[in-house]
């Protein structure tokens, strides 16, 4: 296997990153890896549109991770009122546990940081996935405390299969440590 490469998305790589994302969460596909979220939520977890839109956003990129010219991760960063905001993270069944996310993080932490300037990075995950939130605390993100309700009734979200669903702010402070 050969090094990740990492490069910025474009429009034509919006059907692989709908793949790669609904391969990482929904259905019986996701189960391989650990970030599926098949228990509580059925439908699509991203939708072209959405993908084109943070493209299109000024100070937003999405990040792509290669091995040996297949497409491996992605993650979506952008600058939300002067923090980094880190999203679509997102790492093939296949490949998760090899590191791939790690690096793939803090590319994302280190474009935030270079490119803009902003001094934190945050992020939104719904907060019964403990494991998930461990695995981002045990890389210098911290729970905030605030929360942010679930778009229950927007299908372009998914449909969820619980109803006390709600998101958690994480944070991380940016710089040498990033």
């Amino acid at each position: 296997m050969n090094e990740l490469t990492f490069r910025n998305a474009t429009a034509a790589d919006i059907p692989a990153l709908i793949d790669l994302v609904t391969s990482a969460y929904r259905g019986d596909a996701s189960r391989v890896g650990w970030t599926t979220e098949a228990d509580i939520l059925d439908g699509q977890r991203i939708d072209a549109a959405g993908i084109q839109g943070d493209l299109d956003r000024p100070r937003s990129v999405i990040l792509l991770a290669e091995q040996d010219g297949q497409l491996q991760a992605c993650c979506h960063v952008a600058d939300e009122n002067g923090h980094g905001y880190f999203g679509m993270f997102s790492v093939s069944p296949n490949a998760q546990g090899g590191g791939i996310g790690k690096q793939l993080m803090q590319r994302a932490e280190q474009h935030v940081a270079e490119q803009w300037q902003l001094p934190t990075m945050q992020m939104t995950v719904i907060d019964c996935r403990d494991e998930l939130i461990a695995f981002y605390e045990r890389r210098g993100y911290v729970r905030t405390g605030i929360k942010k309700p679930f778009p229950y009734g927007d299908e372009r979200f998914g449909i969820p299969k619980r109803d006390d669903l709600q998101f958690e702010v994480l944070e991380k402070p940016l710089g040498a440590t990033a």
